[in-house]
């Protein structure tokens, strides 16, 4: 399998996640999504009905945890900020890119109350299937939601974005979440490169690995996550150093603004829960703006 087609595959995990953990009691919710179970193939729609009971959802998150730990909290987590910091009143934006969307269940929960365009951006092949899905589940596309097939590493993504009806002067909220991790050094900084011609007041939120995972130089005690992601075929193939994304980001042509990581998940979003878990310290949200 090629890293391509094997980034391919990703999309259901986390939607997997989402849709569990949307079955928890409100108070006790990583992250909210309505949407995420139906959006997810039949025999892990069946998985997610199933953990409508409460003993059958601490069976999934504990296997969870067995193969990486903390990374459960930590792609539910990751959700939510992103969530949270799109719906902030204080957020004004003209339009939503959503880069390596998979089943992501944003522009389509956006599109239930508001026509402001949300481009989602990803593979061919996961375009192919994310339109199969939303006939599926929703009985077509909304009208505000545009996909857009993008290979990341050969395409012109803003061209891509052009030629879907995006317009370049929108102020934007660019959202990247587990995806840079999948592409090359090279494909990532050109990526967020061609990102900073967006107009002043954009914003970009975008999920990474640590590089010294990514080197094997501390694994976090996620062995079992190493071996699969940088085994004999790397999947995972680029990381970034927390201490040094400021400069980096400059560079390409954007102002980090902050870092959230496995403490800042703890104290604001699973103690209020009471929840006996832990955030994986392997991935980071950065948030930038234009």
């Amino acid at each position: 399998m090629t890293g391509r087609s094997a980034a391919a595959q990703t999309a259901v995990g986390p939607m997997v996640v989402a849709a569990i953990e949307h079955n928890e009691p409100p108070h006790r919710r990583l992250v909210d999504d309505d949407l995420a179970a139906s959006f997810l193939p039949g025999h892990l729609r069946a998985l997610a009905a199933l953990s409508r009971t409460a003993m059958v959802r601490r069976a999934l998150v504990a296997a969870s945890e067995r193969g990486g730990p903390g990374l459960w909290s930590s792609i539910a987590c990751r959700k939510r900020l992103i969530d949270e910091r799109l719906s902030d009143p204080l957020t004004e934006i003209d339009a939503v890119v959503v880069l390596g969307a998979g089943l992501d269940t944003r522009g389509c929960r956006i599109a239930r109350h508001s026509d402001l365009p949300v481009f989602e951006v990803d593979l061919p092949v996961n375009v192919r299937r994310k339109a199969e899905v939303l006939r599926r589940a929703l009985g077509g596309t909304p009208a505000s939601v545009h996909l857009v097939p993008v290979d990341f590493e050969h395409d012109d993504l803003m061209d891509a974005l052009r030629s879907a009806g995006y317009d370049s002067t929108a102020r934007t909220f660019f959202i990247a979440e587990g995806l840079l991790q999948y592409l090359t050094p090279d494909a990532v900084a050109a990526t967020l490169s061609q990102l900073s011609s967006a107009a002043a007041g954009s914003r970009l939120v975008f999920t990474y690995i640590r590089q010294d995972f990514l080197d094997g130089t501390d694994t976090y005690g996620a062995d079992a996550v190493y071996r699969r992601f940088r085994g004999r075929r790397p999947v995972w193939r680029s990381g970034l150093v927390p201490e040094q994304l400021g400069d980096w980001l400059a560079d390409l042509g954007w102002s980090l603004d902050e870092q959230a990581g496995p403490s800042y998940y703890r104290d604001l979003y699973i103690r209020p829960t009471g929840r006996p878990l832990a955030a994986s310290p392997i991935e980071w949200t950065a948030l930038a703006h234009r």
